[in-house]
């Protein structure tokens, strides 16, 4: 029987056949409970399977231990991905969740975070009941228990740091956690732990398939920046902050068939690991869900052969928001290689060099807005107007008028930022599509948008493509990926006949 207090699941024959087949397309969208067990699993479980009167169904991880069952410790739940349905939008549970990821739920109450997402604590509390099957607190809890118990069985890393890194400040509510949850003290899972590599952390990032890691780091390198990022046909490297501490990262496929990354990690302040981790979630578009998105794109004429090409094309997010709002600005007019030539002159010139660099050629750090608000950009070939919008943007970010919070609509960052001088909607929504990661954010005046959305016709409007895309939501930030990569696998086609020929 389907668990009644989590109804927003797959319908129940297909969950059991996914869980049947073990298809990791359906990883993290439901887990598997078992009730003579008290052990819940992931639809890709290798476990033999349990009697069909045993087994009850939950949307997420949090409404399992909710109702008493403990993490598998042979599928680990922990690995799985995000799901993708709660976490991305604006609907008031996406932003709840997006302000939990940054720690929301440590430092304010749940009226406090209630209030930001603009309804009452009792109301949110019932909306997550009704959607997640659990309390904000318990989802909020299980996130950090579940990284928690990766940590403890990938690292070597001591207890109490472990607990700091999940969100923990108290180690005796950390430990009493865990064994409620797990119904063994957490040193329990510290008898074969993971070797390390040198001082670096090793762990997996679970994805659901298809995913084009090919296709995130092309795009990625084509905008990389020496000295603070490295990336290449097989990996990305970033270096990050504060200078005096810097850590680095490294991310690549994980060995053999899984469906993960690997990621190599050092980073010197364990509070930082958790933020760190659901960055580079988000910022290569982990959580999202391909099926979902696929149904909405194949519907379409104009995206269904791009889709079809590659169907596990993600969307690309950046490490920094002011980061990417200063590349958004450089690359007004300009091609991307023009672009990427003025961040690197930014960077040489403005950025933070790191104390003792861990990494060669991971050296320095992207200047931040309260040095560039002062800074005479001309200097490195800005024209006036771009140099003073740069300006303008690194003080309005450090007066408050704008911001990169994760939670907000995307028709209110938009409003906020064209408000700017030089900041049109191109602009802003190239910004919440790559710093905020939003699935619907659609710069439709972008010139090769309009172009690849007509195909063999004439070049379409922006009025023209703002009406076409209507039918790609929630998913048109997607839908920019196919287009833009369709433009570039064409010029490269084009570019390779015209060398071919004698």
């Amino acid at each position: 029987m389907q668990d009644s207090s989590a109804p927003h699941l797959p319908d129940r024959r297909i969950c059991d056949q996914a869980r049947l087949s073990r298809d990791a397309r359906f990883d993290g969208l439901f887990f598997t409970a078992v009730t003579s067990t008290r052990i819940y699993c992931r639809p890709v479980c290798p476990a033999p399977s349990p009697k069909p009167e045993n087994i009850r169904y939950y949307a997420t991880a949090a409404a399992a231990e909710a109702a008493g069952f403990r993490p598998c410790l042979r599928c680990r739940p922990e690995l799985s991905p995000g799901n993708d349905a709660w976490q991305r939008g604006d609907h008031v549970i996406a932003r709840t969740l997006k302000l939990m990821e940054q720690g929301a739920l440590e430092d304010d109450s749940l009226e406090q975070v209630a209030q930001r997402v603009g309804i009452g604590a009792r109301q949110l509390r019932r909306l997550f009941v009704e959607r997640l099957g659990a309390p904000p607190i318990s989802v909020h809890t299980t996130r950090r228990l579940l990284f928690a118990k990766q940590l403890l069985t990938e690292t070597t890393m001591p207890v109490t740091d472990v607990a700091m890194a999940s969100g923990f400040r108290s180690l005796r509510r950390f430990n009493a956690a865990f064994q409620q949850a797990n119904r063994v003290p957490p040193r329990e899972l510290r008898r074969h732990p993971s070797k390390s590599t040198g001082d670096a952390l090793t762990l997996r990032l679970g994805y659901r398939p298809p995913y084009d890691f090919e296709a995130i780091l092309a795009f990625l390198r084509t905008r990389s920046l020496p000295g603070v990022e490295h990336v290449d046909e097989h990996s990305y490297a970033r270096v990050f902050g504060p200078a005096d501490a810097p850590g680095w990262l490294r991310l690549s496929p994980w060995p053999g068939a899984e469906h993960a990354l690997q990621l190599q990690l050092h980073c010197p302040q364990p509070v930082q690991l958790l933020g760190v981790v659901a960055k580079l979630r988000r910022m290569f578009d982990l959580d999202a869900d391909p099926q979902s998105i696929g149904d909405v794109l194949h519907a379409s004429k104009v995206l269904k052969p791009m889709h079809r090409r590659r169907p596990g094309l993600r969307l690309p997010g950046g490490w920094d928001g002011f980061e990417i709002a200063v590349r958004a600005i450089l690359g007004q007019q300009v091609s991307v290689a023009a672009a990427r030539t003025l961040a690197i002159r930014i960077v040489q010139r403005y950025g933070t060099a790191v104390n003792a660099p861990v990494v060669p050629g991971l050296e320095r750090l992207f200047p931040g807005p309260e040095i560039l608000a002062d800074a005479d950009l001309r200097d490195v070939g800005l024209t006036s107007a771009r140099a003073a919008t740069v300006r303008g943007v690194a003080q309005a970010l450090l007066d408050g008028r704008i911001d990169f919070r994760s939670e907000q609509p995307l028709d209110e960052f938009v409003a906020r930022w064209v408000e700017l001088a030089g900041i049109g909607e191109w602009t802003a929504h190239y910004m919440a599509m790559r710093a905020l990661s939003h699935p619907d954010a659609f710069p439709a005046a972008d010139l090769i948008l309009r172009r690849a959305a007509a195909g063999d016709g004439a070049e379409l409007s922006t009025k023209a493509l703002t009406s076409l895309a209507e039918t790609w939501r929630p998913w048109r930030a997607y839908a920019v990926m196919h287009l833009w990569r369709s433009a570039s696998d064409a010029a490269a086609a084009r570019a390779k006949i015209k060398v071919s020929k004698p």
